[in-house]
């Protein structure tokens, strides 16, 4: 049930009817536009759908379906029922091409069954079905420019062929006359043969129409042509009538036999014709679905509401034609939360958002795609109601709150559990303290009757009804209390302020007018209204505050990642530098072995001579000093109190602490033969001669090595260790001037005693102002070569790479 009569004008909907007429290629669809119903039936509205959600995909995505040629031919089609009357040939040529146009869309759509796309317009297809026999003999008859073919009839192909050969013998006597009549000056030389009343004849100046002898069939406007037929052809152009009446009689006649073939196939026809209605109709409902940006939500058999993104389809259109968009509605109503009570201030959207409910609602359950997001969830109601506008009537003596009450007292019979009620600005009209009395006692028997629906008020008691009981819920159109701004923006949970005070005081009304208004209303109320704006600018507030947040969040995420890719990339290189150190090492001490093997062999061999023996032995100590020494790199510092070592004068034996002499490594002996000892540096081992070596206490080795990577003093750099901790890559992003360029200093050191070809630093793009600052200081080191840019998929201009000499 609908109510009230005038609902499709309230909503809007007849805009739309006549936007789909435009969009109908033929008065065929547009009849069907004309039939369109609302429907509580699931399975017919989603059928509907599913044809124009189809159909969609067709007109964006197969240009190949035909599109012309939809011609209604059902008036022919019902003159073809009476017996002893024959079709035209223009009524032919019209159901010949809407035949030919059904063909092709039947065509098409059987060549998609194979792959099962379609199915729903394949159903609508499936009981069409054109005679073959039929289309060959309306082919056979009927040419392309919808005339009779000579082929039609042998008899029909002789009659023209008499006409075409009569028609050549005239044209050449009348020729023969026209020159002689040029000759003599009584035709002017820019005039030749033309026809009157289907014969051919010669135009003649009228003071020389008596110099032929022949009948005038016409004179020019003037008066001074006259079109003369010769008597001498009078005969020939008898002769080509009588042809003529031949002819007209055997088209009648073959006219007559084809409409009689079709007679038989008339309800096969009309079928046909009507499914080429039915395709012009849904073609057009997608192409309005197309400008809509609509789509095909899941269907609930039952009453539900939970849109989101859906926005009024007229108001889209405009807004189109504009470049702007429409903020879009978002809204729930389900068994808990039956009746949403929208309040807020005047121009806030509070009727826009109740006229997208209604025109939503009744677009779906009249079987067109609706303008929402894809996901969205939308039930089925038995009964809309609607209470929009002003139904005062001067013939039934009915006032503004006269209607909005008969339209109530409807709304009360009526409504059940499928119903949903729409009722704009409720309980108006009347003296405000009683209007929202009666206004509540209604709400309350709309509540007990189980519908749904969406009511608009500024009443404060149906907000605070709406706050208290089962089943009703507050909504409020936003409104930006700080600039005194519409957002357009529905937010369920909380009821909206009117702003009465704070619009009066933006446009300008005296500020007494104001204030003695607030001592009137008491203060109970200013305070409630109060308490409304300050929520509302509060909430905004938190908003932005967690919209910032969750945007922090996501970068604090993204740097986990990046710093945890990182890391996992550098203990890969890592593990990959140990085992190359690895490698080396026992690379070297198989080396070392030999060596010690053959210089015992060259001992033995050479029986222990004293020079040959002493020069092994330096060829050995050579090796020592070149490849088992370890990399250490002296690092000249000022020497502190914490570089003295507690020296120790006692004996060199196995297992004393000692230092090499001028240096500050410090080792264990790990055994002695003859002159030198095997000591043990960190996981280095080494032969050093007995009076390089000083011995120290075991405090001071103790400290050493506990503290060696904490205090600044002169010791070693191990090359190895550095080499597994450097990285190319140099991040000085949100750092200061100053202690950027202190950090890439110690970068680019530590890369020269490396030896790195080429280098990285990550600076961010911003201004430019620290990529600029760290390119010109790098540019007074001689060893760069050049600087550019990282590729524009990994940091671009906020990456300097630098290319080593």
């Amino acid at each position: 049930m609908l109510y009230p009569k005038t609902l499709d004008y309230k909503l809007g909907f007849d805009t739309i009817r006549e936007r789909l007429k435009d969009a109908c290629i033929s008065p065929l669809g547009q009849d069907y536009v004309d039939k369109i119903r609302f429907t509580d039936n699931l399975q017919l509205i989603d059928k509907l759908l599913r044809q124009t959600d189809e159909f969609r995909q067709i007109v964006q995505f197969e240009p190949d379906f035909p599109s012309s040629n939809y011609i209604d031919v059902r008036p022919h089609l019902s003159r073809a029922r009476v017996e002893g009357l024959a079709l035209t040939e223009a009524e032919f040529f019209d159901l010949k091409l809407a035949l030919r146009t059904v063909q092709g869309c039947l065509a098409f759509l059987s060549k998609r069954e194979q792959d099962n796309g379609f199915p729903f317009l394949r159903e609508l297809a499936g009981p069409v079905a054109v005679n073959k026999a039929l289309t060959d003999a309306l082919e056979r008859v009927i040419d392309d420019r919808g005339l009779v073919r000579d082929s039609a009839s042998p008899e029909l192909a002789s009659i023209r062929r008499r006409i075409i050969a009569e028609q050549a013998n005239l044209r050449k006597r009348l020729d023969s006359i026209l020159r002689q009549a040029r000759q003599n000056g009584w035709i002017p030389d820019d005039l030749s043969l033309t026809v009157r009343g289907g014969r051919l004849v010669i135009p003649i100046a009228a003071e020389h129409k008596r110099k032929i002898k022949g009948f005038v069939h016409d004179e020019s406007q003037t008066g001074q042509t006259v079109f003369l037929e010769p008597a001498e052809v009078f005969d020939a152009n008898n002769e080509i009538r009588e042809l003529e009446y031949e002819e007209r009689r055997e088209i009648y006649r073959i006219l007559m036999a084809l409409t009689d073939q079709i007679r038989p196939h008339l309800e096969d026809l009309r079928r046909a014709v009507n499914f080429l209605a039915q395709i012009d109709f849904i073609r057009a409902k997608a192409k309005l679905a197309i400008q809509l940006d609509a789509s095909l939500p899941k269907l609930i058999d039952r009453p539900f509401v939970n849109w989101t993104n859906a926005r009024h389809p007229l108001l889209h259109l405009s807004f189109q034609k504009q470049g702007k968009s429409v903020v879009p509605l978002s809204v729930r109503l389900d068994e808990k939360a039956r009746i949403l009570i929208i309040s807020g201030p005047n121009a806030g959207g509070k009727s826009v958002a109740l006229k997208t409910i209604g025109l939503v609602q009744y677009m779906l359950q009249c079987g067109l795609l609706v303008p929402m997001a894809d996901f969205s969830e939308m039930g089925v109601f038995e009964n809309l109601f609607i209470d929009i506008g002003d139904e005062q009537s001067l013939e039934n003596d009915l006032s503004t709150y006269s209607s909005h009450l008969t339209a109530m007292k409807q709304f009360v019979i009526g409504a059940n559990k499928r119903t949903l009620f729409l009722i704009d600005e409720f309980g108006t009209g009347t003296e405000p303290g009683l209007g929202g009395a009666i206004a509540e006692s209604i709400l309350e028997d709309l509540n007990k009757s189980g519908a749904y629906g969406v009511i608009n008020t500024h009443y404060t008691n149906l907000k605070v009804f709406a706050d208290k009981t089962p089943g009703l819920i507050n909504g409020a159109m936003r409104f930006d209390g700080e600039h005194l701004e519409p957002l357009y923006q529905l937010e369920i949970g909380r009821p909206g302020s009117s702003f009465a005070f704070e619009i009066a005081q933006k446009i300008g009304l005296p500020k007494g007018i104001i204030e003695r208004a607030k001592d009137k209303l008491g203060n109970q109320q200013v305070s409630f209204e109060k308490l409304l704006k300050e929520l509302d600018i509060e909430k905004r507030v938190f908003s932005e505050k967690n919209l910032e947040i969750s945007i922090n969040q996501r970068k604090a995420a993204q740097q986990l990642a990046e710093y945890t890719a990182l890391k996992t990339r550098l203990d890969n290189e890592q593990r990959q530098l140990l085992n190359d150190a690895k490698q080396k090492a026992k690379a070297l001490v198989q080396e070392a072995n030999q060596r010690i093997e053959n210089t015992i062999r060259e001992i033995k061999e050479n029986k222990a001579e004293r020079d040959t023996t002493k020069q092994v032995r330096q060829e050995l100590e050579r090796f020592e000093q070149k490849e088992l020494k370890p990399d250490i790199i002296i690092v000249d510092t000022p020497k502190t109190d914490d570089d003295e070592f507690e020296s120790d004068n006692g004996v060199i034996s196995v297992g004393s602490y000692v230092r090499i002499q001028g240096q500050n490594a410090i080792g264990e002996v790990m055994a002695l033969r003859g002159k030198d000892a095997e000591v043990r540096i960190g996981d280095l081992k080494s032969n050093i001669k007995l009076n390089r070596l000083e011995k120290v206490s075991k405090k001071t080795f103790k400290q050493a090595t506990e503290t060696r990577d904490d205090r600044p003093r002169s010791r070693g750099v191990d090359m190895n260790e550095k080499m597994q901790n450097f990285s190319f890559n140099l991040d000085i992003r949100g750092k200061r001037g100053e202690e950027a360029l202190g950090e890439v200093d110690r970068f680019f050191d530590d890369a020269l005693m490396l030896g790195y070809p080429e280098l990285r630093i990550v600076h961010g793009k911003g201004d430019g102002i620290l990529r600029t600052l760290v390119r010109n200081h790098l540019r007074g080191y001689k060893q760069v070569a050049r600087m550019e840019d990282e590729h524009a998929d990994r940091g671009g201009a906020g990456v300097t790479i630098v290319k080593m000499k």
